[in-house]
Order: C-alpha cells, then sequence, then structure tokens
C-alpha cells in the first residue's frame, strides 16, 4: 500500500501536535531556568561514530542502527541517539574552549529497527541534556534533578528513580573477571545473545529480559559492590545531593544500561501504569566519550527522556499540560561551608520556576561575579558561613549594583516581587 506510512513510524497530527508544543515549551522553560542551552545536531552521522561512541557490543549498533552506504560511498547512519553526536560536535567545534562546563540540551528524533508496540517506535523522538566539562558529583545530582523537574513540571506521577554507579574502567575490568568466573558453570544456561555477551560484554547480561538468564545472575556479583574507592566516594556523593534536595530514588546494583560508555553515575527513571515499556527516560556519566571523539579529556553527564512514552504516560493519567515563565538569578559561593547550602537553594529556587545558576568549577569569587556576568543574571546572592549563621542572604542587583541583606525565610518572596 503506497500511502501506508513505514512500519515503526506514526503520524503526528493537528489534534496531537499541540500535546508536542506544549511539552517542548515546558522542556525549553526548564532547561532555561537550569542553564542549558538548545544544540543541534545532523540527523544522521558517519557510522564509525556510533561504533566507537556507543559500543560495537551494543544492541543498538549490532541490530538496531539504520544504516546505508551515501553516494560518495561513504557508511552514514539515522543517529539512534544523541549523546555521541553531542560529544562530536563539542570535539569538532572546539565547545571546550568555552567557559567549563558546557550545558546543552536537544529535541528530535532518532532511529532505530526494533519490534515496534506501543510506546516503541523506529523513529522517535527524545529530549535530551548534556553537561560536559565537569566531574563534580553535583552536576551529576542537578543532571538528574532538572529531569525530576521536568516531569513535576508536567504533572507526571507515580515516576520512579533508579540510581547506580558501573565504575570506571579500572575498577570494571576487575569486575569483569569476576562476572566472568561466576557465570562460567552456567554458560550454557544463557541465552544465545548472552553466550555471545560473555566473552565481549559480560556486563549486558544484565540487560537479558529472558527470565533463564535473569535467574543466573540472580545470586551474581554486582559492579556496585566491587567500585574502587574513588567511584564509591563519587557514587556516595551523588546520594548526599539528591537527599539535600529531597529527590528520591532507589539504587538498583543490577542497573547497568545499554550503552558501552557510561561510566560512574547511571540512572533510569520509570513512569508505572504504563505497560512493559515503562522506562521514560535515563542516562548517566561519560567520562571518556570526548576523547573516544578526538577530544581533550572531558568528563560529562547527561539523559534522554522518550517523549512518545512522556505523552503516553500524561493521556493514561488524564494530564494536561501548563506553562511557566522563567527569570535569572546566580549563587555565589562566598566559603565551601556554604557549598551544600548553596545547592539546596539553587534547586529550591528553580523548583519555584526562576532560573538559577551556581559555579561548578570551583572558581573565586570574583571569577564567580564575572561568570555571573557573562551569563546576565539580574541578582547574585551571596552564601557564606556568617550569612548561614545568621540566616541572612545579601542579594545585589547586578543592573544597579545595590546590594540588601534579605532574610533567607524571605527570599523566595523578595526575588518574586523583584525580578
Amino acid at each position: 500500500m503506497l500511502t501506508a506510512r513505514p512500519r515503526g513510524t506514526a503520524d503526528i497530527l493537528p489534534g496531537e501536535v499541540g500535546k508536542w508544543h506544549a511539552l517542548e515549551a515546558i522542556v525549553r522553560q526548564v532547561c532555561a531556568v537550569f542553564g542549558y542551552h538548545e544544540l543541534r545536531t545532523p540527523i544522521f552521522e558517519h557510522t564509525e561514530l556510533f561504533g566507537r561512541g556507543v559500543g560495537e557490543t551494543t544492541d543498538i549498533v549490532e541490530k538496531e542502527m539504520y544504516t546505508f552506504y551515501d553516494r560518495g560511498n561513504r557508511s552514514i547512519t539515522l543517529r539512534p541517539e544523541a549523546t555521541a553526536p553531542v560529544a562530536r560536535a563539542f570535539v569538532e567545534n572546539k565547545l571546550f574552549a568555552q567557559p567549563l562546563p558546557v550545558k546543552v540540551y536537544y529535541l528530535g528524533p532518532m532511529f532505530r529497527y526494533g519490534r515496534p508496540q506501543t510506546g516503541r517506535l523506529r523513529q522517535f523522538h527524545q529530549f535530551g541534556v548534556e553537561a560536559i566539562g565537569s566531574d563534580d558529583p553535583a552536576i551529576d545530582a542537578e543532571v538528574i534533578s532538572l529531569a525530576m523537574n521536568f516531569y513535576r513540571e508536567i504533572g507526571l506521577k507515580d515516576v520512579v528513580l533508579y540510581l547506580n554507579s558501573v565504575g570506571c574502567p579500572v575498577c570494571r575490568l576487575e569486575y569483569r573477571s569476576k562476572l566472568v568466573n561466576f557465570l562460567y558453570s552456567d554458560l550454557g544456561a544463557l541465552c544465545e545473545t548472552c553466550q555471545a555477551r560473555y566473552y565481549r560484554n559480560p556486563l549486558r547480561i544484565f540487560d537479558c529480559k529472558s527470565p533463564t538468564c535473569q535467574g543466573v545472575i540472580k545470586q551474581a556479583p554486582t559492579i556496585t559492590k566491587n567500585i574502587c574507592p574513588r567511584c564509591d566516594e563519587s557514587f556516595a556523593k551523588v546520594q548526599k545531593y539528591l537527599d539535600i534536595v529531597g529527590t528520591n530514588y532507589i539504587v538498583d546494583e543490577k542497573m547497568v544500561r545499554g550503552l558501552d560508555y557510561y561510566t560512574r553515575t547511571t540512572f533510569e527513571i520509570v513512569a508505572q501504569g504504563i505497560g512493559a515499556q515503562n522506562s521514560i527516560g535515563g542516562g548517566g556519566r561519560y567520562d571518556g566519550l570526548v576523547e573516544q571523539c578526538g577530544g581533550p579529556p572531558s568528563p560529562g553527564i547527561g539523559f534522554a527522556l522518550g517523549l512518545e512514552r512522556i505523552i503516553l504516560a500524561l493521556d493514561q493519567q488524564g494530564i494536561e499540560l501548563r506553562i511557566n515563565d522563567v527569570s535569572r538569578v546566580f549563587v555565589a559561593v562566598v566559603d565551601p561551608v556554604a557549598d551544600n547550602k548553596a545547592f539546596e537553594l539553587l534547586i529550591s529556587l528553580r523548583q519555584a520556576g526562576i532560573s538559577t545558576e551556581k559555579d561548578f568549577m570551583s572558581r573565586s569569587l570574583k571569577a564567580q561575579l564575572k561568570y555571573a556576568d557573562k551569563i546576565a543574571a539580574r541578582f547574585v546572592l551571596f552564601l557564606g558561613g556568617e550569612e548561614l549563621t545568621k540566616s541572612i542572604v545579601p542579594v545585589r542587583d547586578m543592573s544597579t549594583g545595590e546590594q540588601k541583606d534579605v532574610p533567607l525565610a524571605e527570599l523566595l518572596d523578595y526575588l518574586k516581587r523583584h525580578i
């Protein structure tokens, strides 16, 4: 039938497009509040990018990519995900020369050849963010908080965050040996796909949905219990920052995610009650990806959220979308003792719809003020040990230079009146 659309694709009709417009507007609103700027990459890339970046042994590269040769006999692939293209753009356009971290978001279609079902199409749309240039666990918590804040803004209920650490290449290599030894006696019981994974990438066996394979790995050692002290410390700090801002999570030691570039922090977000395809987003840290793309060492973290599944969940919960305006504030840390409180204040102001930023690069106060001026912050809040003791926040209006001490309990009302 020549008039039928290709299997695994969908027409978004005029009656539905309004939902997408509203959702995309909230994406842009939340990203503006968190200080992320849009980046658009090509829909197709050189195939090698995904082989090197995503991983040769992943299901995406082995089974799901739309790959073809163009008229110049170059192997081209419709993008199956956007983190590798963002890393490529970061290197090619020398974004590493800009003030770090570079914080971007994207919206657009991705393509994977899989079995179509509800919530899983061959052409689907993702909203994602990437923060590149900082290895501070606080930026991990910021990225996760952005995702959870987005779900709160659209009103989605029953959203569960699963969290894990997959370690670094050093501790993962040691863990791999332990896992291989554990699985050896049950190798014949694994499915054909997992038998191949055993030799190429045994951690991927945790991704298998086969009841038999799940039974084999039920008592398997987990990467979470075998990470090195440095990775363990990083994971503990991520959890501490999430606790500070009141973001609930469940540590899932068997969650490894499906992409090879992940290191340390990984997470997945699930919506209850939308069927088998209930994952509505996920991400993690990828500290070696930029180097694989030919750039300088540049740690990064990000996530991707599936818009079709989010709209499905919204429809099932009968939720209508709303759009809020944003403003801009910068929280300057005068004394490191105030860093935790500054992070807490950062998130609470963002949750109130006020565009707020803080430093993640351990800059001096002078450099923080210079950065606040570069991002056109209207107000700067100063937090130090003395300010915490007195429960006051000095607030400087950058447009006039005037500064006023505001009681911490009255800060939100003060900003709403003056922005």
